[in-house]
């Protein structure tokens, strides 16, 4: 509901100081300018922070591969989509978590 109200706004935003600067406003340009960097901001957010499906979720399949991951010094699993292709790098379950 919030999201959806932001994008009015930015829309209505848009295109009102989108009419204005074309009728000759120049002090139209500034909310025209926040109107698009909203619109665009609540779009990006949707696409870019999507929630990852679990790995329980789909077939996924325990490959046995095993490393230590060189970032947070904790043992990995990689798990393996065969539906998709894709691969996940999962915190290896036999080892307690801190």
């Amino acid at each position: 509901m919030l999201r959806t109200a932001l994008l009015m706004v930015a829309a209505l935003m848009s295109v009102a100081g989108a009419a204005c600067v074309l009728t000759g406003h120049a002090q139209a340009w500034p909310p025209t300018i926040w109107g698009v960097v909203l619109l665009l901001a609540v779009l990006f957010e949707r696409w870019r922070y999507r929630k990852q499906p679990s790995a329980q979720q789909g077939s996924w399949q325990i490959t046995g591969e095993r490393f230590i991951d060189p970032e947070s010094g904790e043992p990995m699993e990689v798990h393996y989509n065969p539906a998709s292709g894709e691969r996940r790098y999962v915190r290896s379950a036999d080892q307690p978590a801190d």
